[in-house]
């Protein structure tokens, strides 16, 4: 009799034969997953998602530049024309301790990295964002010079993408200190554009004088420069300087008692808002204007071939005025009108502002003031008490600064005090 041992034995296959499925499952996944990442990265690279930045704007960025008006001696600045008041200044002229500042706070991998951070992402992602955002300084540059924000998550992973890829091409096309410098001269406190600006409205000097715990507020008010306003909020702007002292600390940057010494320093802030319809022959500057509106027109910027932009494009505007022969024709204007306003203001009723209500609350709803203190949730009547308090302010003058010191209730709707330099 055969013996039957078809089918009577279980042949075993080697070790690991039934892994191989899920194995090149696997393999097929990821390899396909890098390949689909690479596709879409090189067609954004090629900007099929969207128009990027030319390698020649990158090489000639271009920020909002103010177009400044000297007059003949080519070195008196009388005014400027800007749709953002942004002047630009270079790397050699911000203070160190600006730079320290913002690598210990923003990015402390810097220079170490070539625009992308995966450190950086990966502590990010990790954490939620508790631990701080994956975005290098290079990134928020891109970021800014694309003009991205908000959409659907499509839009926006498209952005981000954009966003690195413009990052990779600052790195490859500029230095460390260049791409710091272009940054810093372009982003915002509030309505303050440029580090120079910024520099010279809080503290009443230029970005390379700047001090080690002036420059700590500076850049502590990037991350938010209304919440961390010095001016509004003094007390969280105090604690926002003193976190990047401490991040400057831990950059080695700073030791713990030079950190400590820092802040118990106050704020210090000098601030004065400009005023562009101040400065010499203001009105002279409003015709120039309207006439350089027209000359832009018809010229065009060789470097780019578009005509040129009078409120972007940071033009030199040298005129004939005389700043010296200037003064002393404003000084009898002043003269004159302080004697012509003293005589209108006796003409006046005591109540001016009677049957106006509503031509006043509009103007309260429209202020800056009424605007900040929505913006920290208080109540409408909260804010309309506020406006009946007197509070030290300057207002405008017929004299030499064309404005004085005084208290007033910000309304002034019932008195008008009585100052003497104002007519009053």
């Amino acid at each position: 009799m055969k013996k039957n041992i078809s089918g009577n034995k279980k042949t075993t296959s080697p070790k690991g034969t039934r892994t191989k499925p899920a194995v090149r499952i696997l393999w097929i996944l990821v390899l396909g997953g890098l390949a689909f990442i690479t596709l879409i990265f090189t067609f954004a690279w090629f900007g099929l998602f969207g128009a990027l930045p030319s390698l020649q704007e990158l090489e000639n960025p271009q920020a909002n530049l103010a177009s400044e008006i000297y007059a003949d001696d080519g070195t008196t600045l009388m005014g400027k024309i800007y749709a953002e008041n942004r002047s630009s200044v270079d790397y050699q002229d911000i203070s160190k301790h600006v730079i320290d500042a913002l690598v210990s706070t923003e990015d402390i991998r810097f220079y170490q990295h070539s625009g992308i951070d995966a450190i950086a992402i990966g502590r990010a992602v990790k954490g939620f964002g508790s631990e701080g955002g994956g975005s290098t300084i290079t990134q928020q540059l891109a970021k800014n010079m694309l003009g991205q924000g908000g959409g659907w998550v499509g839009k926006r992973i498209m952005d981000k993408l954009k966003e690195w890829i413009v990052a990779l091409k600052l790195e490859r096309n500029f230095t460390k200190q260049e791409i710091l410098a272009l940054y810093l001269n372009r982003v915002s406190w509030l309505n303050v554009y440029g580090i120079r600006n910024a520099a010279h409205i809080y503290f009443q000097k230029d970005p390379a004088d700047l001090t080690t715990d002036e420059a700590a507020l500076l850049v502590g008010m990037l991350s938010g420069p209304g919440k961390y306003d010095p001016v509004r909020n003094p007390k969280a702007a105090t604690d926002r300087r003193n976190l990047v002292l401490d991040r400057m600390v831990t950059n080695d940057i700073l030791s713990s008692a030079e950190a400590e010494t820092f802040k118990q320093k106050p704020l210090g802030i000098k601030y004065k808002k400009l005023d562009e319809n101040l400065g010499i022959a203001p009105y002279f500057r409003s015709v120039i204007t309207k006439k350089l509106i027209d000359w832009c027109k018809t010229h065009q910027d060789p470097t780019s071939g578009r005509n040129y932009d009078l409120y972007r494009d940071g033009l030199k505007i040298y005129t004939t005025i005389n700043p010296k022969m200037q003064l002393y024709a404003e000084e009898a204007v002043i003269k004159h009108m302080a004697n012509m306003q003293k005589k209108f203001n006796g003409q006046l009723p005591k109540n001016v502002w009677r049957d106006q209500e509503d031509l006043l609350d509009r103007a309260m709803r429209e202020s800056d003031r009424w605007r900040f203190m929505k913006d920290d949730s208080i109540s409408d009547e909260e804010i309309r008490q506020s406006f009946n308090v007197k509070v030290k302010m300057k207002v405008f003058a017929w004299n030499s600064k064309r404005e004085t010191d005084t208290v007033m209730t910000p309304l002034d709707s019932k008195e008008r005090p009585a100052h003497p330099e104002l007519g009053w």
